[in-house]
């Protein structure tokens, strides 16, 4: 018998709102849900958690999690979020100025990384690690958590997530955003490469 899922939702507990890390106080976590950084982006989907069970997240926005935030039950309980091991490169560089280079390239490739004081971490891709390696990088294969920077579209903690994916696509489609009505200055005799 297939079981219809709108009335199989009602079986989960339903999370309301976001706790950012750290905001929990002593408060124990009910359950603990174990996502990849694309499955933190979320608005209104059960979630599994590490010890079984499923959670309803029905959320009013959609919201991008940090590892460490807590959905919190209509109940008040808490589930902690916890950032899964994942295939990334450790890319590290000479010095300081060599690493923003780096950084510079790979945001130049709008690719989500996460940036320490003296690494960077992305999602593995051959094609970009043998840049990074022509580059001068040293890129090694590690499994861990992935914790990429939220952008400037994001809204802060609030987790704008829809504006955010709005920008990276009308980017992508031709420039399409604001920013690029500004550019009302010449462009005769250079050339901007987008690469």
């Amino acid at each position: 018998m297939k079981l219809d899922i709108r009335t199989d939702f009602t079986k989960f507990p339903r999370a309301v709102s976001v706790l950012p890390a750290g905001e929990a106080g002593a408060t124990v976590p009910y359950g603990r849900a174990v996502l990849a950084h694309d499955e933190r982006h979320l608005r209104r989907r059960a979630i599994e958690l590490s010890g079984g069970g499923k959670v309803l997240v029905d959320l009013a926005e959609p919201v991008a999690l940090n590892d460490g935030d807590r959905l919190v039950l209509e109940d008040g309980r808490h589930v902690e979020i916890i950032a899964a091991r994942e295939e990334v490169y450790d890319i590290r560089a000479r010095d300081g100025v060599h690493l923003t280079e780096l950084a510079w390239h790979i945001g130049n490739r709008h690719l989500a990384a996460g940036i320490e004081a003296n690494r960077i971490i992305i999602l593995r891709d051959h094609v970009i690690k043998a840049m990074l390696e022509g580059l001068g990088a040293t890129v090694t294969e590690v499994s861990e958590p992935f914790r990429p920077v939220r952008g400037a579209y994001s809204g802060g903690h609030d987790h704008g997530h829809a504006d955010a994916e709005a920008h990276a696509h009308s980017h992508a489609e031709g420039h399409s955003h604001a920013h690029s009505e500004s550019h009302s200055h010449s462009h005769a005799g250079h050339h901007h490469d987008h690469d």
